[in-house]
């Protein structure tokens, strides 16, 4: 099974850079999509539907703002938007589609960085996140949670981590909160099992500033987090960099798993 997550930074932009160009080439199962920055009233039949894949959606209350998307192959089972909680859920940062044993969600954490109210919006989300991350961790289902998730958890994991240690993104507590997620519930970072030790290379968001793209200046902060079963059925990963539809890259990883 083959999946694949990208921030789009607005799903049109990404449109008009050959994202659902290169979407049907790559032959993924599912495709967990970020950012939309679009409404219902906005998605064109090629949007919601590209060339053998079927969408479904999670807009933003607020226009041009936010919202995920899942695509896939074959219909779910299950389609469930959001997880609870109004404040996060009229951002449209959640969805989940079920395929037989098998839930895949697209996710997209509050960033911090335009100021101290965000800041403690994104702190909120944690902690109303982290229970509901331990219920589903227990549900008895597999789950690949694919997403933006805004913080880069460890040194590796972004080029000038000494000079980001007090910027949001990079927070001890925000790094804190990823390490309870897999330490105490669990949880794997997919990437990691496979390329434990990868730094430049690892990168799926560049700034738009001091061309980080050009330098590689980058974070990584794009993952794939999954319940032990599936991720222990991850065999490759790849990061993709040869065109750019946003200012992240699309993170591929493939899994020996067919759901029952």
């Amino acid at each position: 099974m083959k999946i694949i997550t990208l921030n789009l930074n607005g799903i049109r932009s990404a449109a008009r850079k050959g994202f659902l160009d290169w979407l049907p080439r790559q032959r993924a199962d599912v495709i967990c999509v970020q950012e939309i920055k679009a409404q219902a009233a906005d998605m064109t039949e090629e949007l919601l539907a590209p060339a053998g894949y079927r969408g479904s959606f999670h807009y933003a209350e607020k226009k041009g703002y936010s919202g995920v998307g899942i695509y896939s192959r074959t219909a779910p089972d299950r389609v469930a938007v959001g997880f609870g909680v109004a404040e996060f859920d009229a951002e449209g940062r959640y969805l989940r589609a079920d395929f037989g044993d098998l839930s895949v969600i697209s996710l997209y954490l509050p960033s911090g960085s335009s100021g101290e109210h965000r800041q403690a919006s994104k702190f909120r989300f944690l902690d109303a996140f982290y229970p509901h991350l331990k219920r589903l961790g227990k549900a008895g289902r597999e789950v690949v949670l694919c997403g933006d998730w805004n913080i880069a958890h460890k040194e590796i994991d972004l080029k000038n981590w000494k000079g980001n240690r007090r910027n949001s993104g990079f927070l001890p507590e925000e790094r804190e909160w990823m390490t309870q997620i897999f330490d105490k519930l669990g949880w794997v970072d997919v990437y990691r099992r496979l390329h434990p030790e990868a730094t430049d290379a690892s990168y799926t968001w560049w700034s738009n500033r001091g061309q980080a793209w050009a330098k590689n200046v980058g974070w990584r902060i794009d993952y794939q987090i999954a319940t032990p079963g599936i991720a222990a059925r991850a065999k490759r990963a790849a990061i993709y960099k040869n065109e750019r539809f946003s200012d992240h890259a699309p993170l591929t990883i493939e899994y020996d798993y067919l759901p029952a």
